[in-house]
């Protein structure tokens, strides 16, 4: 009887062991994924029910070794819902770590410079297609909102840092505003804005980044900014209008298309065209390079520039009307005209 119960005792403590080794197997067994996959996790969810989402996702081969592993190392109330992104060949471990931590799955989006709030909205749009463009704008505009960001305007134009983004999938309009005003926030505190700065002079950052905005609707060419810059200060200190078409156009939102002249001759106080200083606030948002040139513009007697229009991009600079004619003709040689 004694040799019987030792076998029964000796068989039962296989089947354990077996069993033990089966599931630390499982457990520790890369996951079939070959590229990332992205799994949401709703409120509420128990261990076994996040063990279901992630079978269905073919992540793993059994819900029960889920619920299992949460159960030994008593991490099922440690669950996150949100989206989750599991990389390639991903053990249970490795995926019960993801899914208790707080780094929700992310696509990166990528904002170019010199972009209006509109025109950002349409980038994010593409990768969410839930956000609405009417509570976009409405939060754009709403001053209490900007205050809560400690922007020292009624408006978040212009202060919508240009900088590629992590967005978690659950992001909103108003979480997406904040990560781009907090990061407008962290540029502006880098940069230098000292006594040997325009800052002062420009009166503060929204000052700052209504030329910044212009600049940057004006040239793409990095070494042409701080040039740009001298010539619109240049007006500014003798209070000669900006003419800067690019403020025309963010009135009208016409971005591409001709100016006509209906719109260049609009009231409207961004029409720098008609009224001399700076327009009451931004026309898009700009970027560091274009915020440092207005803060440290190169030192020029030019109060005008035209476009070469020979392909290069560049302009010519000029400090009176009679070269700035001249530019003019040679650019309109330039177009075949």
């Amino acid at each position: 009887m004694k040799k019987i119960a030792f076998l029964l005792l000796f068989a039962l403590g296989g089947l354990v062991a077996g069993t033990m080794l089966h599931i630390w197997t499982q457990w520790h067994k890369a996951s079939p994924n070959t590229v990332s996959v992205i799994v949401e996790i709703p409120h509420g969810s128990g261990p076994l029910a996040v063990g279901k989402i992630l079978e269905e996702a073919h992540l793993i081969s059994s819900a029960r070794h889920f619920q299992w592993y949460c159960r030994v190392f008593r991490i099922g109330s440690d669950l996150k819902a949100g989206h989750f992104e599991i990389p390639p060949a991903s053990t249970i471990p490795v995926i019960a770590e993801i899914i208790t931590g707080s780094k929700e799955a992310a696509i990166r989006v990528t904002i170019p410079e010199g972009r209006a709030s509109w025109e950002i909205f349409d980038i994010y749009k593409m990768s969410f297609p839930n956000l609405d463009s009417a509570r976009w704008d409405s939060l754009v505009h709403d001053n209490g909102f900007a205050q809560e960001l400690n922007v020292p305007a009624n408006n978040l134009e212009g202060w919508l840092f240009p900088d590629t983004y992590p967005v978690p999938l659950e992001a909103d309009e108003k979480a997406i505003l904040t990560q781009m005003v907090r990061a407008m926030h962290r540029c502006l505190e880098s940069l230098d804005n000292g006594p040997t700065s325009r800052f002062a002079l420009l009166g503060g950052w929204e000052q700052t980044l209504t030329l910044a905005s212009i600049v940057e609707e004006e040239t793409g060419k990095t070494d042409e900014r701080a040039h740009v810059a001298s010539v619109f200060h240049n007006r500014l200190r003798q209070q000669i209008p900006l003419g800067a078409d690019p403020t025309v156009r963010f009135i009208f939102r016409n971005l591409t298309g001709p100016i006509y002249k209906s719109q260049l001759a609009s009231e409207n106080p961004y029409n720098t065209r008609r009224f001399a200083g700076l327009p009451p606030g931004p026309i898009s948002n700009p970027g560091r390079k274009a915020i440092d040139a207005a803060l440290h513009p190169m030192e020029t007697d030019d109060l005008y520039f035209v476009a070469k229009d020979d392909g290069s991009g560049t302009h010519f600079f000029s400090r009176n009307l009679t070269q700035h004619n001249a530019f003019k003709a040679a650019a309109a040689h330039n177009r075949g005209e």
